[in-house]
């Protein structure tokens, strides 16, 4: 199915989960971009990796006609019905999602609730709203994670069969395949992007760029699985969001694209660089932190490569990269170094308790 894209609405914005890493990223993207116009209304749970905080500085810029924050959960059919009447959603960007495969592997009754139910939820509200209109879009973010794992060559494309191999990849997996069925059986316009690893500002401390740059300031040790070798594209997070919004702006309806940052990296030449990027801020020797590096026990099911082809996003789209891994990694330690109050509120759970306090009036205590 496709549509003219100039006819889509692009007026009331939904994002799911836009108080996290991405979905605060793109928000602050697209309030900040020129051609768009309209109201982003950010639903999110606020659970650990959702963070209010990330978002203050747009909220103190922008009224309800261009930012509302909605604290709900994505599996709460009712609240997701009133979002959507009382804001006239008609643009979806989807990225609410339990996303840390080690937290899968021990807990992944989360995930099947939160990405396949959660999506599950918000494509019945979608259906029901929207009806047999074509000016509106649900776009739905994934991940690379759900092609399995490469071999030594090769690259993921559209067409590479889906083969996850953890609790995570395959509850994205499931939404990825409802996000299709409601495309071919209900005529629903949706998008698909799946993309490769994201870094930068706001990335809670549980994912590898920041674990590291963190541990590597406090002296601790930096482990790293298996032998090191396990291999992983990386993309800077505003590269992800500028490709995002060519999709949801330009992409065809019921297609797929993939997001890669071209730039696959082995973990430990990764956590080297990370040693020596952090020692030339510290004015030490290129080598002081990798005497941290400890290999430790690889984790159960661990993809062994990952590699995207985009190409057709670049093609079709006209969407580039443009920020190299080493400026995007300097960028990054930069942003953490000098945003330690942040980290700390995150690292300690204290981010909750300012909040509350200063957003309870606001909310009528519901945070």
């Amino acid at each position: 199915m496709t549509i003219d894209t100039e006819a889509r609405a692009l007026s009331n914005v939904l994002v799911t989960g836009g108080s996290g890493f991405i979905g605060s990223n793109l928000i602050r993207f697209l309030l900040e971009e020129r051609d768009f116009e309209g109201r982003i209304v950010n639903v999110d749970k606020l659970t650990y990796a959702g963070n209010r905080d990330n978002l203050s500085s747009m909220e103190r810029t922008h009224d309800e006609s261009r930012y509302v924050f909605e604290l709900g959960d994505i599996c709460d059919a009712s609240h997701m019905r009133q979002i959507f009447e009382k804001y006239d959603i008609n643009t979806v960007l989807h990225l609410a999602a339990e996303s840390h495969v080690d937290r899968s592997i021990h807990a992944p009754g989360e995930f099947i609730q939160t990405n396949i139910v959660g999506t599950f939820t918000i494509l019945e509200t979608a259906r029901a709203a929207w009806g047999s209109r074509r000016d509106v879009l649900f776009h739905h973010v994934s991940t690379d994670e759900v092609f399995g794992s490469l071999d030594a060559e090769g690259y993921f494309d559209e067409r590479t069969p889906y083969d996850p191999r953890s609790p995570y990849s395959a509850s994205k997996a499931s939404s990825d395949h409802l996000v299709r069925a409601y495309n071919y059986t209900y005529g629903l316009p949706v998008t698909i992007s799946n993309c490769s690893n994201n870094y930068g500002p706001f990335q809670f401390p549980e994912k590898l760029i920041p674990v590291m740059i963190l541990n590597i300031l406090d002296g601790n040790d930096l482990p790293v699985y298996g032998d090191g070798r396990n291999v992983r594209d990386w993309i800077y997070v505003d590269d992800h969001c500028s490709a995002l919004w060519r999709i949801v702006t330009a992409g065809s309806a019921g297609s797929t694209y993939l997001v890669g940052g071209d730039e696959p990296w082995e973990n430990i030449r990764l956590v080297n660089a990370l040693c020596e990027k952090v020692a030339a801020r510290q004015d030490v020797g290129p080598d002081a932190f990798k005497g941290l590096i400890r290999f430790v026990g690889d984790r159960p099911g661990h993809d062994r490569r990952y590699a995207i082809d985009s190409t057709r996003t670049k093609r079709e789209l006209g969407w580039q990269p443009t920020v190299s891994f080493s400026a995007g990694l300097d960028r990054t330690i930069e942003w953490y170094l000098s945003n330690m109050e942040w980290v700390e509120r995150v690292r300690t759970g204290s981010y909750r308790d300012w909040i509350v306090k200063n957003y309870a009036s606001r909310d009528k205590g519901q945070t």
